[in-house]
């Protein structure tokens, strides 16, 4: 599938177009903004673009009001078509947040329960019970997402919601072209409805790419042939991170030969969940790491590692935000792309990413393994790539069985002769090609 081949880009549309944080109900065209990205992600070497939440909705886009209109902050249907044109001109393909597990309060359909309460044709697209109350005073009482009443549950178990769900998809696809769909909270989302949606997909559209978010557990509850094609890899998401700030590579790595070595117990040999080392609902890595110099180190593995990579939109150059400080930190605006050496380590990992089947398809071999120091090898129908890491602050030496005596580094073009050990500078990362 492509997406298999596929270097994501992350952009939370509200927070890097500035809009207001309340749907103030003022149309301003936002999203056109992305085409001025178009440049900066070809040169970065991505070749996706996941949009988090566009369609109207109360605040943050997560509490939908209509999934068929583009939120009023951003503009309209006409531009975001627009903008999907756009990037599909420049080779890039588009996935958006479906957001099926709940809605806003704003929801037309909530909306019209809240006034016409057991009347309405639409209470049964809700869990509700009419002879309590919500915290908003509703004189009703309905179940939130995880007790957040500002997301109201959606019943999949109900057929009209799931066939104004699938008509919505179904009219991205036609309306947008899009290329597939990341479900939010897929681990909460009713399974009948995944294995609706992912059937229906396939026969709209060829090649229609399935993201599941999913945090922890099996990934394979929700990443199967009946559901979604991937998954998010938070378990390595938090390994990369916290193995270089503790010095201790063995924590990641040793996540990576659980999931993907060559042993028949290994969860997902063969499966491509997608690594990221930040995203909207985290903190950033330039922030997450004690070390800035290890920022290039943690995407270096994130790309070398197997699956989907996946960049959040500033962290290329650097941006910070902590998420203790709330989730507009990590949603900020940025009235243009930036690019400095961070951004030119990343892009370079990118187009080696893009350019290497063995990245894509390889299989993992742990090579070398050490606290500071490790090498991995990425093994696909003969070809090999060795992604290398130390992360000491102090020049190291590999003495291993290499396979050959001198390599092409992806990510600077130069030949590394490593016939008597390869020798790495402090805080350095490379991917070699034999």
């Amino acid at each position: 599938m492509w997406a298999d081949e596929s270097v994501f880009y992350q952009f939370y549309p509200l927070g890097m177009t500035g809009a207001p944080y309340e749907n103030d109900g003022k149309l301003e065209h936002r999203i056109l903004k992305v085409m001025d990205w178009i440049l900066h992600l070809k040169k970065l070497g991505v070749t996706a673009v996941y949009f988090s939440p566009l369609f109207e909705s109360d605040t943050h886009g997560y509490n939908t009001r209509d999934y068929r209109k583009i939120d009023t902050r951003l503009g309209t249907n006409e531009d975001f078509k627009k903008v999907c044109d756009a990037l599909h001109e420049n080779g890039i393909r588009i996935i958006l947040d479906g957001v099926f597990n709940h809605a806003g309060r704003g929801f037309f359909a909530f909306e019209d329960v809240r006034k016409n309460r057991e009347n309405s044709k639409y209470k049964d697209w809700f869990h509700i019970d009419f002879n309590g109350n919500s915290s908003y005073n509703d004189g009703l009482w309905y179940e939130g997402w995880e007790g957040n009443y500002d997301l109201v549950k959606l019943n999949l178990s109900n057929p009209e919601i799931r066939e104004y769900l699938l008509g919505s998809v179904k009219f991205w696809i036609d309306e947008f072209g899009i290329d597939g769909l990341r479900l939010d909270v897929a681990y909460m989302v009713d399974r009948n409805f995944l294995k609706e949606l992912r059937w229906n997909c396939d026969q709209w559209k060829d090649d229609f790419f399935l993201l599941g978010e999913i945090l922890h557990g099996d990934y394979k509850t929700i990443m199967n042939d009946e559901m979604c094609h991937s998954a998010t890899n938070y378990e390595c998401f938090k390994g990369i991170y916290s193995a270089l700030n503790s010095l201790n590579l063995f924590e990641i790595v040793h996540s990576l030969m659980r999931q993907f070595g060559k042993e028949d117990w290994c969860l997902y040999r063969g499966w491509h969940p997608v690594a990221f080392v930040d995203n909207h609902d985290v903190t950033r890595i330039a922030t997450n790491l004690n070390r800035y110099e290890h920022i290039p180190l943690a995407y270096g593995i994130m790309f070398a590692m197997p699956g989907i990579p996946m960049i959040y939109y500033g962290s290329e150059w650097g941006i910070k935000g902590d998420s203790k400080d709330g989730d507009r930190t990590l949603r900020v605006e940025v009235k243009e792309p930036q690019w400095n050496e961070l951004t030119d380590k990343v892009s370079a990992m990118a187009h080696a990413y893009v350019n290497e089947k063995a990245l894509q398809y390889g299989d993992f071999q742990s090579l070398v393994l050490e606290n500071q120091h490790c090498i991995f090898v990425r093994n696909f129908e003969g070809e090999r790539v060795l992604c290398a890491i130390n992360a000491a602050e102090y020049e190291h030496t590999f003495h291993a069985d290499f396979q050959a005596g001198c390599a092409t580094d992806l990510l600077t073009g130069e030949n590394v002769d490593f016939g008597g050990g390869l020798t790495m500078p402090p805080n350095s990362v490379m991917f070699l090609k034999p």
